[in-house]
């Protein structure tokens, strides 16, 4: 090497990273034909890694601090150059900076609906969103495994990859897991809890390691939520006899202002029994076929009831010991008892 071109030759004293621009997790210190000058300055901060690269092969790795290079800091560049104790020549070597900072506020999602296996429903096609974060680590696994040489490898690059693991992950976490929807929906942070645990191993294989995931919103084709909505208002009535008892002693009082008074309350009460006590064991038959209910229940409500009202309205001994069950439950008055029982024996006698 001449004089003149050995003076030309530009030396690098100070190695460091500023971090100018937010969203880069590895960068290439700018060589050209720039060599590092021996003794020279690397500033590491915190937050930060260093690689120093050898013709593609990963030499010293170096954490947050102030370091001279020389061969005592430098030890396996120093074997791969096959470098004396005496050396004090400048060098060149490839040298990469990390960002470890935690990546706040990262969004996933599902772009399209996910089938899961559910223990309420069968199959539910449902989606789902939240955020996580994540920091870089072990540098010289992301180096090898995702960044590589090329000038800098940003957050963007890397969380295209990251969102289809995070999909691919929950889908068949869920899946497996065995939890009702219902309760997943019902607990998110559960769920989030699931897919974090089986997402950091997949992490870990990139040198990065998952700091935090949250489910956020999970929700369902509409004409799954509609099914969801019914179960709830038939949970809201309860138990249907019970209600259909509830419902004909309300209206007791106002058959008692009609026409006709408490005369044929006995034929309506009747069919309406009859036909409460039908439907609510078809209901039950259509909720839990295990009971045994036979499907044609529903079929024979208007027939119990029709026949249960034809024998009450032609026996008035039925319909005076009616009259006496309301008479004693305090459902009628006196009054009522005495002015329907008239009523009745007056069309027996003629």
């Amino acid at each position: 090497m001449s004089l003149g071109s050995f003076i030309k030759k530009q030396f690098i004293d100070i190695l460091q990273w500023n971090e100018d621009s937010d969203g880069v997790l590895a960068w290439r210190y700018p060589m050209a034909d720039f060599e590092i000058q021996y003794g020279a300055s690397l500033t590491v901060r915190e937050s930060q890694a260093a690689v120093f690269v050898n013709e593609g092969q990963i030499a010293d790795v170096f954490a947050a601090g102030m370091y001279k290079l020389t061969t005592q800091t430098l030890p396996v560049l120093t074997y791969l150059k096959n470098w004396d104790k005496l050396f004090e020549s400048p060098f060149k070597s490839d040298v990469y900076f990390f960002s470890t900072r935690v990546q706040l506020g990262r969004k996933w999602g599902t772009p399209q609906p996910i089938t899961i296996r559910d223990a309420d429903f069968g199959m539910v096609r449902m989606r789902a969103f939240g955020i996580y974060s994540y920091k870089l680590v072990d540098p010289k696994l992301f180096f090898t495994a995702i960044s590589g040489t090329r000038e800098a490898y940003t957050r963007d690059e890397l969380e295209t990859q990251l969102r289809n693991l995070v999909v691919s992950t929950m889908t068949s976490t869920l899946g497996a897991s065995g939890i009702p929807f219902l309760d997943m929906a019902a607990n998110q942070a559960l769920m989030g809890q699931k897919i974090a645990e089986a997402l950091a191993p997949t992490f870990a294989q990139y040198g990065l390691a998952l700091d935090n995931f949250a489910v956020e919103n999970v929700s369902l084709p509409e004409e799954l939520q509609k099914a969801i909505d019914t179960r709830i208002s038939m949970g809201m009535v309860g138990d249907l006899q019970k209600f259909t008892q509830y419902q004909t002693a309300q209206s007791i009082p106002l058959a008692a202002q009609n026409e006709g008074g408490l005369a044929g309350i006995g034929a309506g009460l009747a069919a309406g029994v009859g036909v409460g006590q039908v439907m609510t064991d078809a209901m039950r038959g259509a909720l839990n076929p295990q009971t045994g209910v036979a499907a044609g229940a529903v079929a024979g409500a208007a027939t119990a009831g029709a026949a249960a009202a034809g024998v009450a309205a032609d026996d008035p001994q039925a319909k005076l010991a009616k009259l006496k069950g309301l008479l004693d439950q305090g459902l009628i008055s006196q009054a009522d008892y005495d002015s329907a029982k008239a009523e009745v024996l007056k069309k027996l006698i003629g």
